[in-house]
């Protein structure tokens, strides 16, 4: 029994030695991979703690300590309500300061900073400010992070910060989208990746906001709303560590929806559609000002701080809930707008359904040039479409082509076809050594469909569809709306109008329609003597989406059955009839 239980230790070492192995092959940077428990607090003060009062009171307003890895840090005492008894500093009205790189200063480069404050008096943080700092001498993007969180549906969630390597890791999560930074529910984040003393003003940022909506207060977001103040070069001669400003101007603005409201626990964020703004004059939000009374810090720890001036910050400039989307359309001055479509349901983003770039249908994989071009979109299964002059103003509508939603005014638009979701789209999607646990084994597609989508008339409705449904990069199959004498257009949606629900009521008319569609076409098959038992799994919908998908391509499979007995019987006339009634997304009044 001893032998066989060594030879069991043994062997489970040699299992573990060999899946180590094989992992340190790689090179990833999400540290989740290597973690065995999720550190989600501060690690205790290691030693002594020392106080400090500041302003003479008689009560502390520092705590001194370090922290078993050797690290020290300092909580400042923002609502003097410290005592010497207390083993850290509380995240209502504090601001605890990281001395990462351990050279003495704890507001200076590399040290990371995070600050709480409680603007209704619960006893709870509204708000929570998070400086991760670059190197001083660093005046470009990207290596530091200058974040605001906002606290709307008041559930304790804000920033995560991974307290393994004391970095704030937006990403990490559970499951396929559980996130610890609150992307979930009724959330507000400003942030850009400049360090405070390089910006001109702290109460602008560049994604300003990110907003999170939940709709139907069930603690999952239906939508979200990304506006965005591109940073410009900036040059102040009195201090020329300033290195950028805002334009005070918002230049795009992308906004995503939960279609169906699936999401719930376990499939937490499921965006199905995103719509972007851009290449306009956009709109000034300087008006929108919000006052904070609580964020301003303790003026007497400012010396610990090489820019303190975002510690006295009394309020931020951003369009909130309310304003972001209705701004967007009433004050928004836009040149072209993109549309996209999960059509394989995969999208498990914390920011929205990924945009595909209008290049080569072909060419697959991040920066190759192709509609995957962005390295956050999906390598195959979604559908987006350009509206480049900004003709259809950003308008939706049904086409009876394929009773899908579509965008007004679009010239051109394809769906690279994914239609079981085999290559699953992650969160993240930076395709490449930058991988989640999701994506450990991440493959992408060698042989994908292809559709193209075009308005030849140029009336705003796309009217040409173009097939590549072996996937050998040739068109094969295509047809034209116009000449088999169709309507192309209908049913239109403006968003400018719309609330979430009628987004939601669009969705069920869509799924409705095509389901019904899919019904007739079956009864249609019936009287042809044609078998439909092939189908069946695609007969039992369980969902809106189930509607949608399977109404789609059991209407496709039918299409194809017709057009093999139109070509077997060498009836033409036959085929013009079957390609009206498919295009025209009525099987029940065809022939």
């Amino acid at each position: 029994m001893i032998k066989r239980a060594k030879n069991i230790l043994f062997l489970g070492l040699l299992i573990s030695f060999s899946l180590k192995a094989q992992h340190n092959t790689h090179d990833y940077r999400n540290e989740q991979l290597d973690k065995v428990i999720t550190a989600f607090r501060l690690p205790p003060a290691q030693g002594a703690i020392e106080f400090e009062d500041l302003d003479k009171d008689g009560d502390p307003d520092l705590m001194k300590y370090s922290l078993p890895n050797g690290i020290n840090v300092i909580w400042i005492d923002d609502d003097d309500d410290m005592t010497t008894t207390d083993l850290e500093g509380d995240m209502d009205n504090d601001c605890l300061l990281v001395d990462l790189n351990q050279d003495g200063k704890f507001g200076s480069e590399k040290d990371l900073n995070i600050d709480w404050s409680d603007e209704d008096g619960d006893g709870m943080a509204d708000v929570q400010c998070i400086v991760d700092n670059g190197f001083i001498n660093q005046k470009g993007k990207w290596t530091s992070h200058y974040i605001w969180f906002i606290d709307n549906d008041k559930d304790g969630v804000l920033g995560y910060i991974n307290w393994d390597n004391f970095l704030f890791e937006g990403w990490d999560h559970e499951g396929k989208a559980n996130f610890f930074t609150d992307y979930n529910g009724m959330s507000t984040m400003l942030k850009v990746h400049i360090s405070t003393w390089n910006l001109e003003q702290l109460e602008y940022n560049w994604e300003n906001p990110f907003l999170f909506y939940d709709h139907d207060d069930d603690g999952l977001t239906e939508m979200a709303i990304r506006v965005v103040d591109e940073p410009l070069p900036y040059t102040d001669k009195a201090d020329d560590l300033k290195s950028w400003s805002f334009s005070k101007k918002i230049s795009y603005v992308q906004m995503t929806f939960d279609m169906d409201n699936d999401s719930e626990p376990a499939n937490e964020l499921d965006y199905d559609m995103s719509l972007k703004f851009m290449n306009g004059k956009g709109y000034d939000y300087t008006d929108q000002i919000h006052e904070y009374k609580n964020i301003e810090g303790l003026a007497a720890a400012d010396y610990l701080f090489d820019d303190p001036r975002w510690r006295h910050t009394k309020k931020l400039v951003y369009p909130d809930h309310k304003a972001a989307y209705t701004l967007t359309f009433d004050r928004g001055d836009w040149g072209s707008c993109w549309f996209v479509f999960d059509e394989d349901d995969d999208c498990h983003r914390w920011e929205r359904v990924e945009f595909y770039d209008n290049k080569d249908p072909f060419k697959i994989g991040a920066k190759k040039g192709g509609l995957d071009h962005n390295p956050q979109a999906d390598p195959a299964g979604d559908r987006g479409e350009w509206d480049e002059d900004f003709s259809g103003s950003g308008q939706l509508y049904i086409s009876p082509m394929d009773g899908r939603l579509h965008l007004l005014g679009a010239e051109t638009g394809y769906w690279r076809i994914d239609q079981n979701a085999t290559y699953y789209q992650g969160w993240q999607g930076w395709r490449g050594p930058n991988l989640q646990p999701e994506d450990f084994d991440k493959a992408e597609p060698n042989l994908f469909g292809t559709m193209k989508y075009e308005d030849l008339d140029n009336n705003g409705y796309m009217d040409f569809i173009s097939m590549d449904m072996d996937g050998d990069h040739i068109f094969e199959h295509t047809v034209s709306l116009l000449d088999l004498g169709l309507d192309d257009r209908g049913d239109v949606f403006n968003p400018a109008r719309m609330e979430y629900a009628d987004y939601r009521k669009a969705y069920e008319q869509m799924a409705d329609k095509m389901w019904q569609n899919a019904l007739d076409g079956i009864e249609k098959a019936k009287k042809h003597g044609l078998n439909t038992a092939w189908y069946s799994h695609l007969m039992h919908p369980r969902s809106s989406r189930e509607k949608y998908n399977h109404g789609y391509w059991l209407s496709f499979y039918l299409y194809k059955d017709f057009l093999a007995v139109a070509e077997y019987r060498n009836d033409n006339q036959f085929k013009i009839k079957i390609q009206k009634a498919y295009f025209s997304s009525d099987w029940k009044n065809a022939w």
